[in-house]
C-alpha cells in the first residue's frame, strides 16, 4: 500500500531527459513506484509493468501538472530563521525542499561556553553583515548550543525543509581567539591546533564543509572587518586541507573580487584551497552584464585554473534579476560604495546636513563612478530609481514615480533630487533602482554562461537582507520565464539546473531526481501559471520586524521526504525536513 499516489503527472525527472506522463507513488518517505499512467486494472494493480500494486491511502489527479524534484538552493542564510520559521519561508512555497546554510564564513556555532558574550557579538555581526533583524535574532532563537553538533541537534526534528550547514570561519576564530580574532594578529601555534580540532569536531558532527570570507564588504556589529578577513593564506590552507579528511564535504568562499573581477591573488587562493581539499569550492555571485564583457571570462578563469591544478571552482549566478530596495537611512548596498559609508554612517541629522551639501554630493558621485566601486556602479544611475514608500506631506504622490522625471520637473540633477526627497522623509524613503542589465544582450550572455560546466544557478541569500531583497523566489520566477517569457532554457533543462545540478555538487545522496528509491522531495506545479508574486513588505518576524516576502503562483503542492508540506501555497503544519549531515547524507564529490 502506497502512502500517496500522484496520478497522470507530467514528470520532469531532473536529469534533463524528456518529460513523460506517469503515476508516481510515495511510501515511507521514498519514491516507491513510477508507472505508466493508466496502466492499472480496476483493482488498483499495475498491469504488465512489474511495479506491483498501486493501491494508495490517498491519491490525486495531476493531469496537466508538472511533477519535478524539489529544488535545491545552494546559498542561503536560514541558520537563524529556521528556529522561528521551520518552513524556511518563502523558499518552501517556491518549491525549495533543501537549503544550504552556513555560508560566507558566518554561522551561529560554535560558541565558547566560557564567554557568554560571544552570542551577543554573533547576533550583532549577523544583523550587520547579513541584514537580519537583531530583535528577531535575540527573541527567535534559543542560543542554547555551544558546539556545532549542539546547534545541528537543536534543529533536528523541528524543520520542514532539509537543511545542511557549512561551519563558518568567523565562529571558529571567535571561539578560539575571542576578541583577538579581530585584532589583526595571526593565531598562535596552539590556537591554530585548537581551531583545527574544533573544525574536525564540527565536521564529525555533520557540517558540510568550510566557509570563509575575505570580502572588504563584510564588517561586524562594531564596524570592524569580520574575523576571517584577518586570516592569512597559511591559516586558510590548513583549514582547507582539513576538509579532505571528511566524506561528503565542500568549501564555500567569498573574496572582494566576487563582486566584480578577481585579482590574480584571489584566483590563486581559490585554486589552492580547492586543490588542497580535493573538494569543490563554490563562490557567489557571478554578475552577468553585457556592458562589462570582460567580467565573465575573468571570473571563470578561476575555474579553468582550478581544473588544471586538480581542483574545481564553481560560480553561482542568479537566473533572474532580484529586486533590491535601497535607503539613505539604513545600512544597504549604497553604504558599500567607496567613500559613501563615512557619510551614510553619520547620525541622521548630521547625515541629512552633509547630504544636502553640493560638494558632498559631487564627491559621492565621483566615488560612485570610480573603478573601485566595482559592481556597485550598477546602483549609481540615480535617475533610474523608482520612489517607493514615502513618509512626509512634501513627498505625497511620488510613490511609483521615476526620479529622472521628478528631477526634470524640478530642474534638478537626479542625485540632488533624490537626496531632497529622502531628506524630506528624514531618510526613511524606500528607493528601488531599475536594473541596468535587463537588455537582450545581457540575457543572451546569461543563457550562454549557464551552459558552462562550472556555473550553477543560485545565490539567493534567502534568510538574509530581509527588508532589502527577496531572492528566494528565483526558482518559480525562472521556470515561469522559461515556459512563458524569454524561454532561454527548456523546461527539462531548467528543472535540471534547479535540482540535480546542485544536488550533484553537494553530493546529496538520493536527492535531486524523480527516481524510484530516491527521497520523495517533490514539487507539483501548473506550467501555465508557475511564477512568483511581487515582493511585499510584511511584519511577521519576532518583535514585529519587517521582511520582504513573495507568494508562489501555480505551485500545487510540495512534499519533503514524502510528507506534504505545502498545499496551494499554504503550509500544512508538518515538519518532515531533516538536518542533512556530511558523510551520512552527502557523498564526496572529488575534483580529481
Amino acid at each position: 500500500m502506497l502512502d500517496h499516489l500522484i496520478r497522470g503527472a507530467t514528470v520532469v525527472d531532473g536529469t534533463g531527459a524528456p518529460s513523460y506522463v506517469a503515476d508516481v507513488g510515495i511510501r515511507d518517505g521514498r519514491i516507491a513506484v513510477i508507472a505508466p499512467s493508466g496502466a492499472r486494472n480496476g483493482t488498483g494493480t499495475a498491469a504488465g509493468n512489474g511495479t506491483g500494486s498501486l493501491a494508495a491511502r490517498t491519491s490525486e489527479d495531476a493531469t496537466g501538472r508538472v511533477l519535478a524534484p524539489g529544488f535545491v538552493d545552494p546559498h542561503t542564510h536560514y541558520d537563524a530563521q529556521l528556529f522561528w520559521d521551520p518552513y524556511a519561508t518563502p523558499s518552501l512555497h517556491h518549491g525549495v525542499t533543501t537549503v544550504a546554510g552556513g555560508n560566507c564564513g558566518f554561522t551561529l556555532a560554535p560558541l565558547n561556553p566560557a564567554r557568554p558574550e560571544d552570542a551577543d557579538y554573533t547576533r550583532r555581526m549577523m544583523s550587520k553583515v547579513e541584514g537580519m533583524s537583531l530583535v528577531a535574532l535575540e527573541e527567535g532563537a534559543p542560543w542554547s548550543w555551544h558546539s556545532f553538533g549542539d546547534y545541528l541537534d537543536a534543529l533536528e526534528g523541528r524543520i520542514a525543509v532539509n537543511a545542511g550547514f557549512m561551519v563558518g570561519h568567523c565562529a571558529l576564530r571567535r571561539y578560539v581567539m575571542g576578541a583577538d580574532a579581530v585584532s589583526g594578529r595571526p593565531p598562535s601555534h596552539s590556537q591554530m591546533a585548537e581551531m583545527l580540532a574544533l573544525f574536525h569536531a564540527a565536521m564529525d558532527a555533520g557540517a558540510w564543509g568550510f566557509s570563509t570570507t575575505q570580502s572588504s564588504t563584510h564588517t561586524d556589529g562594531d564596524g570592524r572587518p569580520v574575523a576571517s578577513r584577518y586570516a592569512g593564506p597559511d591559516e586558510l590552507l590548513a583549514l582547507g586541507r582539513a576538509v579532505a579528511a571528511h566524506e561528503g564535504t565542500q568549501i564555500e568562499a567569498i573574496v572582494a573580487g566576487c563582486l566584480d573581477r578577481f585579482s590574480d591573488a584571489e584566483i590563486e587562493l581559490f585554486v589552492e584551497l580547492s586543490a588542497a581539499a580535493g573538494r569543490p569550492l563554490n563562490w557567489n555571485v557571478l554578475t552577468i552584464d553585457a556592458a562589462v564583457p570582460g567580467r565573465v571570462p575573468r571570473q571563470l578563469g578561476a575555474s579553468e585554473r582550478a581544473r588544471k591544478a586538480g581542483g574545481r571552482v564553481v560560480a553561482l549566478t542568479m537566473p533572474i534579476l532580484t529586486p533590491m530596495n535601497m535607503s539613505l537611512g539604513t545600512f544597504c548596498a549604497l553604504n558599500l560604495i567607496p567613500g559613501w559609508g563615512e557619510i551614510l554612517g553619520l547620525p541622521v541629522e548630521q547625515r541629512i546636513a552633509r547630504l544636502r551639501e553640493p560638494a558632498v554630493q559631487a564627491g559621492m558621485l565621483r566615488h560612485a563612478g570610480s573603478e573601485e566601486a566595482g559592481v556597485f556602479r550598477r546602483l549609481t544611475d540615480f535617475g533610474r530609481y523608482v520612489i517607493g514608500d514615502t513618509y512626509s506631506a512634501a513627498n505625497e504622490g511620488l510613490t511609483g514615480r521615476v526620479v529622472q522625471d521628478i528631477a526634470a520637473e524640478r530642474g534638478q540633477d537626479p542625485f540632488a533630487c533624490l537626496v531632497g526627497i529622502c531628506a524630506d522623509d528624514r531618510l526613511r524613503t524606500v528607493l528601488w533602482p531599475m536594473p541596468t542589465d535587463n537588455d537582450p544582450a545581457s540575457w543572451a550572455l546569461r543563457a550562454e554562461t549557464w551552459q558552462h560546466e562550472d556555473v550553477l544557478l543560485g545565490g539567493s541569500d534567502a534568510g538574509a537582507h530581509l527588508d532589502r531583497m527577496c531572492g528566494a523566489p528565483y526558482t518559480t520566477r525562472f521556470l515561469g520565464d522559461c515556459l512563458r517569457g524569454r524561454r532561454l532554457a527548456g523546461l527539462e533543462q531548467a528543472v535540471k539546473m534547479l535540482t540535480n545540478d546542485p544536488a550533484h555538487l553537494f553530493g546529496l545522496r538520493e536527492r535531486g531526481r524523480v527516481q524510484e528509491g530516491y527521497h520523495a522531495d517533490l514539487v507539483l506545479f501548473d506550467p501555465e501559471r508557475i511564477d512568483a508574486g511581487p515582493a511585499t513588505l510584511v511584519h511577521d518576524l519576532p518583535g514585529d520586524s519587517p521582511r520582504l516576502d513573495s507568494r508562489a503562483i501555480g505551485v500545487n503542492a510540495v512534499w519533503v521526504n514524502g510528507v506534504e508540506a505545502i498545499r496551494d501555497d499554504v503550509v500544512t503544519g508538518a515538519v518532515p525536513g531533516r538536518v542533512l549531515r556530511s558523510g551520512r547524507d552527502t557523498a564526496t564529490v572529488s575534483t580529481r
